[in-house]
């Protein structure tokens, strides 16, 4: 694959990015375009190590056919290597910019020099695809008869509805919010994902024959915490239709539940009721809606000393969006330890390698400020408020970690109190499942970590003709893995349908092919 000494030859060239202090102005797209001639250069990279570990297990969750289409692009076959990526992943446009590349992390060249640039060549390929017109909706010839509900329109939702599509059904995509997209509309800040991007794949699965319906709930109309996007929505004037899962499930012959995990975990300290402290995706979504002119949010980080309590993905585009807002400071609390900056021997390759990285949002922050923003080993102990009942400040103590410490694998180190200032607190230390509205309503079993209950590889919930994909299946987890699991129900609900059929005496399975 690629050209045989291409590793030896070139040098890994990552993603481009615009200079920090240039992005951080506004909300657009922070990378920069490569030549066609540079993306070749990186596909001859991939060398032919025979066992491609890329897209094993390790590697890709779609299973893409990285050697096959790195191999084309350096043959300057890009309409071939297109027609590879299309045969594993639905939405390449989303993972070539959202990833962090497992792939490249599982790559045989990484073991002993720079990876090959996989990520970047992915981008390229889909984006000179629609350039050249060659991603075109895909309308079936035939269809089965057979309706299916998919409740969120995130990447696993998405997924399945144009695998199903595909098939011959008729899917309808229910979305709560305004927008469709979920995670990756809500979620993911427009400098990751431009909105444009996601409304034109949404525009091709639309002309493909999928119905979408938005400001739709399926299940009770409940309260709901401050983080659920609902009462955020519903607080901006939306109004949401409740539409009841017995009434979906009447009209249709198959309920797939792709709702994310959008219940947050909260940070139970003295002074939590202070005015000024947000979950990360309440303030992700009210300033993207900002960003796309909805509204005028007063949650705003402009001029304000901002603390982000949690890292990960989340967590560093809150920094990101507050950098944006033109905040005054931003510090960003992480309970664990610095991670060792190269791989240690208990994390060998191809594994994901748990090492310090400088995200894009860091690197922003250390733009501006001159320094990382990141605090490691501080453990949040109380917020401090004024007379207005506004937060003023955070309480915290570091910590020392012992791996062989048992159930608290860490100790708070004595004389170690610090007191930081701040007056907008953004809680970002992830997400403990799915809302259970709807499931409740369905009678639905939980797994040990509230997840709806189904199966991997067969997606099948407790409830009979309901079906289980995604982040509100799996956990809190990568938009790869969404697509994977929207692909995998997408085939189970499809032999669920066959053998409804074959049980009604139709043994026509030809509308299936």
């Amino acid at each position: 694959m690629g050209k045989k000494t291409g590793f030896i030859e070139f040098a890994r060239a990552g993603i481009q990015y615009r200079d920090p202090i240039e992005r951080i102005g506004d909300f657009s797209d922070i990378t920069t375009p490569s030549s066609d001639e540079a993306i070749k250069i990186q596909g001859s990279r991939c060398m032919d190590c025979g066992v491609p570990f890329c897209q094993s297990h390790y590697g890709c969750p779609v299973d893409n056919l990285i050697p096959e289409w790195n191999d084309l692009v350096y043959q300057d076959s890009w309409k071939e290597a297109f027609a590879r990526l299309q045969e594993t992943n639905n939405f390449p446009e989303f993972t070539g910019r959202v990833c962090p590349a497992p792939c490249e992390s599982a790559c045989v060249l990484g073991i002993t020099d720079p990876a090959v640039t996989i990520k970047r060549i992915e981008s390229a390929i889909i984006d000179r695809s629609y350039e050249e017109g060659w991603v075109a909706p895909y309308i079936p010839k035939a269809r089965t008869g057979y309706s299916i509900a998919i409740a969120g329109s995130g990447p696993a939702g998405l997924a399945a509805a144009d695998q199903l599509n595909q098939c011959g059904h008729s899917v309808t995509v229910y979305e709560r919010a305004d927008r469709l997209g979920g995670l990756l509309t809500y979620g993911i800040p427009n400098m990751k994902l431009e909105q444009d991007i996601v409304d034109r794949r949404i525009h091709l699965l639309s002309q493909s024959g999928i119905e979408f319906i938005t400001e739709t709930n399926i299940g009770s109309s409940f309260p709901c915490d401050d983080g659920h996007l609902i009462k955020i929505l519903e607080a901006a004037g939306q109004a949401i239709r409740h539409i009841p899962v017995t009434q979906v499930l009447e009209k249709h012959e198959v309920l797939l539940l792709a709702t994310g995990a959008t219940t947050p975990k909260d940070l139970e300290i003295p002074g939590r009721h202070l005015l000024g402290i947000h979950f990360a995706m309440e303030y992700l979504t009210r300033s993207t809606r900002e960003v796309l002119g909805d509204e005028d949010s007063s949650l705003s980080a402009k001029d304000k000393d901002v603390v982000v309590i949690g890292g990960g993905d989340t967590g560093a585009d809150c920094i990101a969006t507050s950098l944006r807002q033109e905040c005054r400071s931003v510090t960003n609390f992480e309970l664990l330890s610095k991670p060792a900056e190269n791989r240690l021997h208990s994390n060998p390759w191809p594994e994901w390698p748990l090492i310090y990285r400088v995200e894009y949002a860091h690197a922003e922050s250390e733009a501006k400020f001159g320094k990382d923003p990141r605090s490691y080993c501080v453990l949040s102990k109380e917020f401090i408020g004024d007379a207005t009942g506004r937060v003023t400040g955070i309480r915290t103590v570091d910590v020392e970690w012992d791996a062989n410490a048992g159930a608290t694998p860490f100790k708070e180190i004595p004389n170690s109190e610090r007191l930081w200032q701040c007056d907008l607190v953004l809680l970002s230390m992830g997400f403990i499942g799915p809302e259970h509205a709807v499931s409740e309503d369905l009678g639905l079993q939980y797994d040990s970590n509230s997840n709806y209950q189904a199966i991997y590889g067969d997606f099948k919930c407790s409830e009979p003709r309901v079906f289980a994909a995604g982040d509100c299946r799996r956990g809190q987890s990568l938009v790869v893995w969404a697509i994977n699991e929207g692909r995998g129900a997408a085939g189970s609900i499809n032999d669920f349908l066959e053998d409804t059929s074959r049980a009604n005496g139709n043994n026509d399975n030809a509308k299936y092919s």
